[in-house]
Parts: structure tokens; sequence; C-alpha cells
């Protein structure tokens, strides 16, 4: 910097024995003499100095005043560097240096270089405005500077990974990343280096030891290494660690001095230290006290409890191996942690204990096999489960006083209390997990027999287990209201994480039931519940935008459905549901094979394969069911084939709700079969199993379901010949598909559907809405993504979209309020519901009226529907 320096530079390095005022300005000015001063150079300083010579030197503030005369006399700027201030212990000196800024001439500019604050006046200077301050941050090597450094200093060739780990570990510090640098040079794995770099390293650990610990006085170096187990200070924790007082004050004194110690806070409540020093604090610390560690982490564990913090008081207590203690905390912290989705930190803390520990707490068996259930690990959870079961017979031994036998922990006595209903629901979900839905039902109805009608939040688990397995046994209707109410309960009892973890089922009944529009609401409804919470995302959230993104995928509006998918991204897994990562994998593969990237879309259910793991949620569409028409696509009837021998599906099964979509998939296979000349009758089988299986989901009401088996029947009728058939069946598939607004079920049949949905509009049959449809297979370019046994042709667009026959089209807003025109909303009700005035509904609505040359309510909605807006 000084080299570069346009202004004359003057530069007086520090150490210990400066610190004697007359020494220090005796050297402060003959480093001004070396400049080149433009007035009365030969002259310039003698008069300080022989002031300072004398036996009896006057005040400081004379020889300086002298001095400052000097200075104001020059004309041109120059700089004065006081390299290494800190070694400077004189408030002598410190007092000098403030009458001297305090008088700086305008040539004179000073720079102190240190590594603590100095006594001076620093806030006075700052809120004028007259000091730079370059601090840590600012010196800190960014990943580029780091990269050219090991490169070009260094000599190391290290990946963009590699360099962002290390910058990361170093927080930038330049002599720590030479320190690293020294410690690779040589060394053939490198990257394996870089994981375990610590400050205990040879190179950080001297450095700092020499450099930085042996210079502090005892007291300061002890309380370094006793508080160096916290992840952050304050001086309340610090106190209690080192049983000491004034830890504040040690903390801020710690701070001036620079000395690897981070303000984590404006009003320097809580601190912490830097990341190496802190490891090499904790290496030094084990070996010079061992013994007294785990006392310190138990002073911290007790802190945190104290004070509410249940995460550090549970860590604490592992370090000092204070199992019963760590077992009690981690026991009371399960039903808010489980209520907030937090299975997987609390199952880390759980694991960390002894084992014999974990079968005398009943509690903490079952907590612990939810958490494992959560997670899908179901054989571990039922071996928890029947722990707890062993530790509740051995609790049927109480004595007549009520003291629990010997070895048996109880901490949370309301979590004992309800125990048994817990179980049952622990082994409702197990059940619902492996399809077992008789049992499922029976431990469902067991657990709400053992709990009060009051009782919401501890039902809520119970009846909603109850209305899966009542949606996995096809009782629709029945699982709708089971769930609803449980998420009402959840509501009642202030969890609005569990209120809302039901929706996606909720909205999932509604699309098995061809509800389309009322799945849509229930998602918004959940949605508008979740982000009125403004100081915290509801675990969930990324789950609705998800959830929402394929309805209006399926629906054809591609930009709502992007924006909901990215807001689901966004939001992650931290905003999620545990299942989440499947099913967004599975929602991409689908818009990816829609697209027509179908190599992308297998590998995209590849990942999403691999990311499963049972849920009590019905899973009604496995994964290897969803590639069978893909593979179709890519012309991979061998593969199709091998998937129907696995499943071992046929056509004499008996149908059920739970494989229903394997058994459509099934007569796909069964038609391809037929294209290909291999198998005589295949198309016969297909066209017979396409009955059986309308009729009931006709009987099941699964109008989703009968939309899409009268489209694979249309196509099946198509390929024997029949076209009266053919379009009967998707005439009713279009009368049922309308009023809801599906358009990707059709597209996806491809070419085939595209030929008879022309011949329909040929016929007249739903003009607005089959116009739409054939303009939504020409929206990838014309291409049409054939899931009907390989093909992949071009369709001629015949129509234009619907919209186009408007002279002006609606408005994105004015779309939303036809909509709900076709509910039984009133005017008022559509208001509140959209967010807006009574008023501007209204003209919302005169502007529909007008645009669609209409007059009435029914009148509009009859003209939207015949143009396919809705």
């Amino acid at each position: 910097w000084v080299a570069g320096s346009q202004q004359p530079t003057a530069w007086l390095s520090l150490d210990s024995g400066d610190s004697d005022p007359t020494r220090f300005l005796t050297y402060f000015v003959a480093a001004l003499q070396s400049l080149p001063m433009a007035v009365n150079a030969e002259r310039f300083g003698k008069e300080a100095l022989e002031m300072l010579q004398s036996p009896m030197p006057p005040a400081s503030d004379l020889v300086l005043t002298t001095l400052l005369n000097e200075i104001a006399a020059t004309r041109d700027d120059f700089v004065l560097v006081l390299d290494d201030y800190h070694a400077i212990d004189s408030t002598a000196v410190d007092a000098a240096l403030a009458f001297l800024l305090e008088h700086l001439p305008p040539p004179m500019h000073l720079v102190i270089t240190t590594r603590e604050d100095p006594a001076l006046p620093l806030a006075r200077y700052r809120a004028r405005g007259q000091m730079t301050e370059l601090r840590a941050a600012d010196l800190r090597f960014s990943p580029a500077e780091a990269a050219g450094f090991f490169r070009q200093a260094m000599g190391l060739e290290l990946s963009a990974a590699d360099v962002a780990a290390l910058e990361a570990r170093t927080e930038g510090w330049i002599a720590g990343l030479q320190m690293a640098a020294l410690s690779m040079q040589g060394r053939g794995d490198t990257s394996a280096f870089i994981r375990a770099f610590t400050g205990s390293h040879r190179f950080v650990l001297d450095y700092l030891v020499e450099e930085v610990l042996q210079r502090q006085p005892e007291p300061v170096r002890d309380f370094l290494l006793q508080t160096a187990i916290l992840h952050r200070l304050s001086g309340g924790l610090c106190d209690a660690v080192t049983d000491q007082t004034r830890s504040a004050e040690m903390l801020a004194a710690l701070e001036r001095g620079n000395l690897f110690v981070v303000a984590l806070d404006d009003q320097r409540q809580w601190y912490r230290y830097h990341h190496l020093f802190a490891d090499v604090l904790q290496a030094r610390g084990q070996e010079i006290f061992p013994h007294q560690m785990p006392i310190l982490h138990q002073r911290a564990s007790d802190w945190y409890a104290a004070k509410g913090e249940t995460a550090d008081a549970i860590r604490h207590a592992l370090a000092a191996q204070d199992f019963q203690h760590a077992a009690g905390l981690i026991e009371l912290a399960w039903p808010e942690m489980d209520g907030t989705f937090q299975s997987a930190p609390w199952l880390n803390w759980a694991s960390a204990l002894p084992e014999k520990l974990i079968r005398a707490r009943p509690v903490l068996c079952v907590a612990y096999a939810w958490a494992l259930l959560n997670e899908g690990e179901m054989e571990a959870a039922a071996a928890r489960l029947r722990d707890a079961e062993a530790c509740l017979a051995a609790a049927a031994q109480v004595t007549q006083h009520g003291t629990p036998p010997q070895g048996l922990t109880i901490v949370d006595e309301e979590q004992f209390r309800f125990l048994p209903a817990s179980i049952a629901s622990a082994w409702t979900y197990h059940a619902q997990a492996f399809g077992d839905i008789p049992a499922s039902i029976r431990y469902a109805q067991q657990a709400l027999e053992l709990l009060p009608e009051t009782e919401y939040l501890r039902r809520g688990p119970a009846a909603s287990l109850l209305g899966l397995a009542q949606w996995g046994n096809g009782d629709l209707e029945a699982a709708h209201r089971s769930l609803a109410e449980a998420m009402a309960g959840f509501q009642m009892a202030g969890n609005l994480h569990f209120a809302l973890s039901g929706t996606y089922g909720l909205a999932d009944i509604r699309i098995v039931q061809g509800r389309l529009r009322a799945a849509v609401d229930t998602y918004e409804q959940a949605l508008r519940l979740a982000t009125e919470q403004e100081d915290s995302v509801i675990r969930g959230t990324a789950d609705l935008h998800l959830g929402l993104s394929e309805l209006f995928w399926e629906q054809g509006d591609d930009a709502a459905a992007a924006t909901h998918m990215r807001k689901s991204e966004e939001f992650g897994e931290s905003g999620a549901l545990p299942d989440w990562p499947f099913r967004l994998r599975r929602a991409q593969a689908r818009f990816a094979a829609d697209q027509g990237d179908l190599d992308g879309a297998l590998a995209l259910f590849d990942q999403a394969e691999q990311l499963y793991f049972p849920t009590p949620v019905p899973e009604v569409r496995p994964i290897s069911a969803l590639k069978v028409p893909v593979w179709l696509a890519q012309g991979r009837l061998a593969d199709a084939l091998g998937w129907v021998q696995e499943r071992g599906l046929s056509v004499d099964d008996d149908l059920s709700f739970l494989r229903e979509y394997e058994h459509i998939t099934l007569a796909r296979v069964l038609m391809a079969q037929h294209k290909s000349g291999q198998a005589d009758g295949a198309l016969r089988e297909a066209i017979g199993l396409l009955k059986r299986l309308l009729q009931a989901a006709e009987t099941g009401e699964r109008m989703g379901s009968v939309i899409q088996i009268l489209l694979v029947q249309a196509l099946a009728y198509q390929l024997q010949g029949d076209v009266t058939l053919a379009l009967a069946a998707l005439g009713r598939a279009l009368s049922l598909a309308q009023p809801e607004g599906y358009v990707r079920i059709f597209v996806d049949e491809g070419l085939a559907m595209a030929a008879l949905l022309q011949e329909a509009a040929k016929q007249g049959t739903a003009p607005g809405y089959v116009q739409r449809l054939l303009a939504a297979f020409g929206e990838n370019g014309g291409e049409i993504s054939g899931q009907n046994g390989g093909e992949n042709e071009s369709v001629a667009e015949d129509a234009a979209p619907a919209s186009q026959e408007l002279i002006e089209p609606l408005s994105e807003r004015e779309m939303d309020v036809l909509r709900l025109l076709t509910t039984e909303l009133s005017g008022p009700e559509i208001a509140r519901k959209l967010m807006v005035s009574l008023n501007t509904m209204r003209t919302h609505t005169k502007n529909i009226y007008s645009k669609l040359g209409v007059n009435s309510r029914r009148a509009a909605v009859n003209r939207a529907q015949e143009l396919g807006l809705i």
C-alpha cells in the first residue's frame, strides 16, 4: 500500500520498549524527519528533539504543539504509519497521540496498524467521519483471493469446492490460509486434509499457542480455555461456566484486543471465538485439565436449561456424558419438536444415549419410535414400541402407593398417562405404512377410545391416520371427513404445522374424486393460513406450493405452475414435510415427460425412487408404474412387460383402489402389445379390464379415475377400429373434465387422442373446450409427446385458441373472478375470497360481461365454457 501511495510516507515500527513517552516521541519526530519537508527541511523537528533531550523534558503537549506548528507550515500532504501500536502499553503515550489527533494539521495523515483497539476516543472520530477503519471483515480473503493466493504464492492448484471450504474454515484469515497451505504441501489427498482441517493441525496450533495464548495473563488464558467449549459467549453464561463474575467485561476487553472474538449482535451481548482459535483452545483445554471439561459442560447445560434453551442444554449434557440429565431433557423436548417436524435432530440426540437408559424410560421409547416412523425407519420403530410396551408391563406392577418399579424412569407424567393411546397411534402409522388397512383401522379406533374428546392434539394423529386408512380402502368421502376433522382439531390445539400437514391428503382425495377446483381451493386456503404467520415459516409450505404447481399444470396454466414450483423449491426442505424431496422429484419427472424430455423424466423418477420411504399416505401411483408410460413412449415394450411380471398383474385380478392406477397401466401395456403384434387377444383383454375398472371407479365415485379410464378406453376402441364407441367414451370424459378444467390428462395421451379430439370437434362436441385442448397440444412447438405406444409426431393446429375469439381478452384478475362465478359464492363472498372491495369485484364482473357479450352471471359462465375459458 505504501509502495503504491502517491504521498510521501514515514514508517515507525513499535515494540514494548517504545511505551516510554519520551522514547516514543523521539522516534516519532525522527520518523517525520525522514520525510522531504517542503518548508525549512533542515530545521524540521530539531526544536522538539531538543526539548525531549533536555534533563527535565516538558509535558508531551508542549513538545507536540511545537511539532504541530511546524507540520502546519508544510505545503504537501504526507502519511505517518505507526505499526504494531498494540505493543504500546502506556496511558501517557495514548494521551499524547489523542492530543496529536485532536489538533492534527491538514497536511498530516496518520495510519495506525494494531491487533487491538487503541485507548483513543474512536467513537468520537467515527461519529465525526474523521476515521477510516479496516477490520477483520475487510481484510478477510474472498474465495477468489484465496484461490489466487494458493495458486500464486503457495503453488497449490485446488478445486473451487476445496478453496471455498478452506475459506469458510479459516474465515478468510490469511495466516490461517497460509498455515493450511503449508500443511498441504507434499500431501497426495489434499481434499481429505481440507475436510479434516481444524485448529489442532500443527502449524495452526503452534502459531496460535505461541503468538496469542502464551502471551496472555493467566486469568485471561484460563478464561479462554474454560469458555472454549461454548459455541457462543455471553457474560452470564461465561460467569456460570467459569464460576466467576465480570465475564461481560472480560469479553469486551477480548474484543477490544481483537483476540479472535467476534461480536454476534450490535449490543455486544453475544460473541463467539474464531473457529480455528476455538479449535486450538478446546484442544489445549482438553490437554491441560481434561477432568474439568465435564464439569464445565454440566454448568453450561444447567445455565441453558434454566434459560429454556433446550438444544444447547442437551448438547452440553451429552458432551458432559451426563446421560440421565440429557435423557430427561430430550424426553421433555419431544412434543414441541414433533409438533414442528424436527424428528431428525431429535433422533441425533436420542441415539447418543445408552441403550439401557432408553429402555428404562417408556415415554422416551415411544418418542423414539415416533421419530423413527417419521423418518421411514419402520422396523426400528417397531422395536422401540415393543420396548415401550415392556416398560408399561413393568409399570403395571406399580405398588399401592403409586411408586414405579425399580429401574423405571418417568419424567413427564402427562406423556406417561397417555402412553397407551400414543402407542396405539404409532402402531396405526406402522400398519398403514405397510398397507395393512384392517390393522390400521383397529389401532386407530383403539387410540381414539383411549383419548378424551377434548384432547385435540393427541387425538389428531389417530384421527388423521384413520382417515388415511379409509382413503386406502377407497372410502374417499369418509376419509376426507376424518382428515378434515383431525386438521381442525390440530388448529384448535394451536398447532398449525400439524393443521396444515394434512392438506396434501385432503387435496389428493379431491383430485381422485375429479374435483380439481376444490383441490386448488384446499391448497390456497391452507397457503393463506400459512403465510399469515409472519414470524416463522410453517413446515409444509413448500408442499402447498408443489401441490398447486401440479394442479395448475394439469389445468394448462403453465405460468402459474412454474411460479409455484419455483416457490416450492425456494422454501426447500426447511419449509417442507419429510417426504417432500420424493414428491418434488416425482412432479418434476412428470413435467419433464410432458415436455418431451423422456430420458430426463426417467432419471428424475429414479431419484424419486431412491428418496421414497414408507408413510401412512396411500401410495396409489407407485413410481414403477409411472415409468411405464414413458417406456412405452420410448418404444421399450420389453421393460413395460417386465414391470407387469414383476408386479404380478393380471386382467383377472380382484380390483381395488390401491392398485387401480397399476391396472390402468396394465391396460396400456396390453394395448401396446396389440399394436406391436406380439400378442393375440391383448386388445380384447385391455378393453375387458377397462370396463371392470370403469365400473369400480364409478361405484367408488372416483371421477378423476373415471376420466382417465374413459380416455384410455377411447384409445382402445380407436385401436379396435370402432370410432363410434371411442367418441362416446371421449364425449363422456369431456363432459366430466370440462367443469374442472382438465388439460394435461388429454394432452399426455399423445397423437391418437389429438386425432379423436379433432373428430369430436367435427361433430360439435364441447367445441370451445375441445379447441382449447387441441391448442394445448401445440404449446410445445406442435410436438405431441405420445405415451401410447412410442409415437412422437406433429399435429397441425386447426383451431386458434379460444381466447382469440374475444375482441378483448380477459385479464388475469378477470379470469380469477370468472372462475369464482362458476361457484355458489355470492358477490360479497367472492370479493372477500379475492381480498378486494365489493366495488372492485363488481367492476371486474361488468368488464367480463362486456367482453363476453352477455348480461348475466349464468350467461357469462355458459359463454366462457363454450369458449373453453373455464
